[in-house]
């Protein structure tokens, strides 16, 4: 299955992907293509340095939203792109694009949704005193973070955290989550439920997601 990565910072949970791929530990995923709206931004420098095809569209060029989204669904169908993975991607997707590609656009998110939607959500969790935090990769719908949960990983708050080593822990598992989950949709273990969605053919890699079986 040939799959896309939209980012638009850092990119450290593309390089997660991008380290799976080249491990094996992808099955049958083939990552084509990384864009992002953000020109020059590191997650596209870590995917040219691992060989992938990149491209950038600038939202800012764009009058509104519909008309970036149709840009960047002829983009990812250039790659014949099969599943997109939101890695960081700041844009809120529009009907447009989510039309395009139904039930084949997966977020993570660094909260246990539905807690703490939309930014900061490591911010959020801290300023509410929660003794858990966590992340979430789930099916993106026309909502916030609001598209059927597919896995989570939970962490703890410490005692002596404040929110960017709450931040790191968290981050840390959606390194781990995130490979996990795309192998699971492209080896189609993934099955949608109307809101609920079960992962099929759990294995000793998978045990976390048994759960949702």
């Amino acid at each position: 299955m040939n799959v896309a990565v939209l980012a638009s910072g850092g990119g450290t949970n593309l390089q997660a992907l991008l380290d799976a791929a080249a491990a094996g530990a992808l099955g049958p995923a083939r990552i084509v293509a990384v864009g992002s709206n953000v020109p020059g931004c590191e997650a596209l420098a870590r995917a040219r340095r691992a060989g992938v095809a990149t491209f950038a569209l600038d939202h800012r060029n764009f009058a509104e939203r519909a008309g970036f989204d149709q840009a960047l669904v002829a983009e990812l169908r250039g790659h014949d792109t099969e599943l997109i993975v939101l890695a960081g991607f700041m844009r809120l997707l529009t009907p447009v694009f989510l039309d395009a590609f139904p039930q084949q656009v997966i977020n993570i998110h660094p909260s246990l949704l539905p807690a703490f939607p939309g930014t900061n959500g490591p911010g959020q969790a801290f300023a509410h005193g929660v003794r858990y935090a966590g992340c979430t990769v789930h099916f993106v719908d026309a909502g916030t973070d609001s598209g059927p949960i597919i896995a989570q990983a939970v962490v703890p708050v410490l005692a002596g955290d404040d929110v960017e080593s709450l931040r790191q822990r968290i981050l840390r598992e959606e390194h781990r989550l995130l490979p996990v989950v795309v192998r699971a949709v492209v080896e189609a273990r993934v099955v949608v439920e109307g809101r609920r969605v079960r992962v099929t053919g759990a294995t000793a890699e998978t045990t976390h997601l048994r759960s949702l079986d």
